[in-house]
C-alpha cells in the first residue's frame, strides 16, 4: 500500500493522519484519506480539485507533475509526502 505523510505544517491546523492506501495514481490516493479525514481536503485542494498553490506533493523523492489532474502513478510500496510551503522571515 502507498503511504500518504502529511507534514507537521498542516498539524496547526487539524490532527495530521498518516494514511496507508491501495491506489494507483495520485488523485485516488488522495481522494481515499480525504474519505476518512474530511477536513484535510480544503487544507490541501482548492475549490476547483487543483492542489493549492502553496502545497506540494513528492511522490519517491520526486515533485508531482500535474498540480490539477493529480495523475501521477503509485507503486503499491510509494512514499508520498504532502507539505505546505513555508514562507516568513
Amino acid at each position: 500500500m502507498a503511504h500518504l505523510h502529511f507534514t507537521r505544517q498542516l498539524a496547526r491546523f487539524l490532527d495530521v493522519p498518516s494514511v496507508d492506501v491501495a491506489a494507483p495514481c495520485l488523485r485516488a490516493a488522495l481522494d481515499a484519506a480525504f474519505a476518512r479525514h474530511p477536513r484535510l481536503r480544503g487544507y490541501v485542494l482548492d475549490e476547483q480539485g487543483a492542489l493549492r498553490a502553496n502545497v506540494v506533493i513528492f511522490i519517491d523523492g520526486a515533485r508531482c507533475r500535474e498540480r490539477r489532474m493529480l495523475d501521477d502513478a503509485l507503486r503499491p510500496d510509494s512514499q508520498v509526502y504532502v507539505l505546505q510551503a513555508l514562507s516568513g522571515g
